[in-house]
């Protein structure tokens, strides 16, 4: 129980630092908030876990996938948002589209 607590605790300072360094400096914020840091962390505990060689790499593998269909919503929210929608309308249209393409995602790798 003590480690599952230690592996939120570390996890949840990584995002509270991400969004206080973004409230003062934008792009070092969105810099920190760009690392793969819970993917990062996730092999990390998955490592701690398991120690097991090609589990890991089938896990990082498959985190790849997952990466690209995310990375339209990051157009998406801005343009969205400039184009005078709400944080909330454009964050929910991000989310979305994100897993609509997360579905069309695991349709394909079903089909390969």
């Amino acid at each position: 129980m003590l480690y599952l607590f230690i592996k939120a605790a570390v996890s949840g300072v990584l995002i509270a630092v991400a969004s206080e360094v973004a409230r003062r400096h934008a792009g070092i914020g969105a810099l920190i908030a760009s690392l793969p840091l819970v993917s990062v962390l996730g092999m990390i505990w998955l490592w701690r876990d398991t120690q097991d060689p090609p589990r890991l790499a089938d896990h990082a593998a498959a985190t790849l996938w997952y990466v690209i269909p995310s990375l339209p919503m990051f157009v998406l929210i801005p343009v969205m948002l400039r184009a005078g929608f709400g944080f909330w309308i454009a964050l929910l249209a991000g989310c979305a589209l994100t897993v609509a393409l997360y579905l069309i995602t695991v349709w394909v790798m079903t089909r390969a």
